[in-house]
């Protein structure tokens, strides 16, 4: 569940920068973010403040996954630093 949910946070991440391209993809259903101007990069900050939001305790999951894989693999491991 949680390799899911971190893809999906991948894809929202792509899709947003996707929709701050130059590119216009509004046909294929990617409305623009116009970064060229203030609303624009106010509304591809407040995107990227909603991922950063929703990724922390997709962060602390995988951490936690991978000290524990350390503990079972024994102190051999490699760093988690």
């Amino acid at each position: 569940e949680l390799v899911l949910d971190c893809f999906e946070l991948a894809c929202q991440a792509r899709e947003i920068d996707m929709r701050a391209s130059p590119y216009d993809l509004a046909d294929l259903g990617y409305p623009p973010i116009r970064i060229e101007n203030a609303d624009g990069r106010r509304e591809y900050a407040s995107e990227q403040r909603k991922l950063s939001e929703y990724a922390q305790p997709l962060r602390a999951g995988l951490l936690e996954h991978f000290r524990r894989i350390k503990q079972a693999a024994g102190k051999d491991c490699v760093s988690t630093r």
